[in-house]
């Protein structure tokens, strides 16, 4: 009894890629001072990740897009399709113009190189859990300014829309704009969990991994469309 009283958790094993040594040693400055976190591994690039990965234990990956030899999105699709750890990619929004891409890709979320510590370290816990990090603000901006760039993708909607009921469209059309479940919960006066049961039956039925690929497939499928907002935002 004694010695499973004395087993923690294990901290959350993380790596971070990215071509800029500072960049990288501020991350690890925060991250480090955190006891349920611990950082691994450190890259460059993302060919450096790949094989870093290869022989380390690693459960998130701060993932830059812009990199020398390969970059974060190619490195991403990689990390997904080996069944790897999650991955958060890191942009500055206004220079990367692939961040887009790279959740395509696979990646578990965004965020903006100048997020505050407890956001970065929020980010990799919810990573961590299963859920994805969609920042409210930056989802609309990015999705957006690549709204343009969507395929028609109309007959897939109607198809694939078919199969959820009313409460499960209004739900994602809810978490494409932003919204987080809390506050999802509050807009249709129900618990967080029950927001949660509708999310997990709609990745289910629309075959999705998780909410960061909801939301671009409600973009997508035209379910929700560039400039529109939620009563809320």
């Amino acid at each position: 009894m004694d010695e499973v009283d004395e087993v923690d958790e294990a901290p959350i094993r993380v790596v971070l890629v990215d071509d800029q040594e500072l960049v990288r040693a501020g991350f690890r400055m925060v991250l480090d001072a955190q006891p349920d976190i611990e950082v691994v591994g450190e890259a460059a690039d993302g060919r450096q990740a790949l094989d870093l990965l290869r022989v380390t234990r690693t459960d998130v990956v701060l993932m830059d897009v812009r990199m020398p030899r390969m970059d974060g999105i190619e490195a991403t699709r990689r990390v997904v399709a080996a069944s790897g750890p999650k991955v958060i990619i890191l942009t500055t929004f206004d220079l990367d113009e692939y961040a887009f891409a790279a959740i395509k890709a696979g990646a578990g979320g965004f965020l903006l190189k100048d997020a505050g510590p407890a956001q970065l370290i929020e980010a990799i816990k919810s990573v961590h859990s299963g859920d994805a990090v969609v920042a409210p603000s930056t989802t609309k901006r990015l999705l957006d300014r690549f709204a343009l760039h969507l395929p028609d993708a109309e007959e897939k909607a109607i198809g694939a829309l078919e199969s959820l009921t009313d409460r499960e469209n209004e739900v994602l059309g809810l978490v494409a704009r932003g919204m987080s479940n809390a506050e999802i919960a509050e807009r249709l006066y129900v618990s967080e969990a029950t927001v949660k049961t509708h999310m997990g039956r709609i990745l289910m039925k629309l075959g999705l991994r998780d909410r960061v690929q909801a939301v671009v497939f409600a973009y997508e499928t035209g379910l929700v469309r560039s400039g529109q907002r939620g009563n809320s935002l």
